[in-house]
């Protein structure tokens, strides 16, 4: 996993791992270098659907990283 940040977007680039059984992460993450304490309302952003999600709260871009493949669910 890194994590890129741009003027104003940060990115996270995710390997398939690092989702979780239905294919997504939360936001705010640790991933992401955000203070869980002192972030927004956590949300939940799918992510394996399209392979990238973007927080409504924050505009953290969740991404899988390239070759990455999610072979989770049920």
């Amino acid at each position: 996993m890194t994590t890129a940040t741009t003027r104003q977007e940060t990115v996270v680039e995710l390997k398939a791992g690092d989702l979780n059984g239905n294919g997504g992460v939360f936001c705010p993450s640790a991933q992401a270098g955000m203070k869980l304490w002192n972030g927004h309302p956590r949300v939940f952003l799918d992510v394996a659907s399209t392979g990238q999600a973007r927080c409504a709260y924050c505009g953290t871009v969740y991404r899988l990283a390239a070759g990455e493949h999610f072979d989770g669910g049920h």
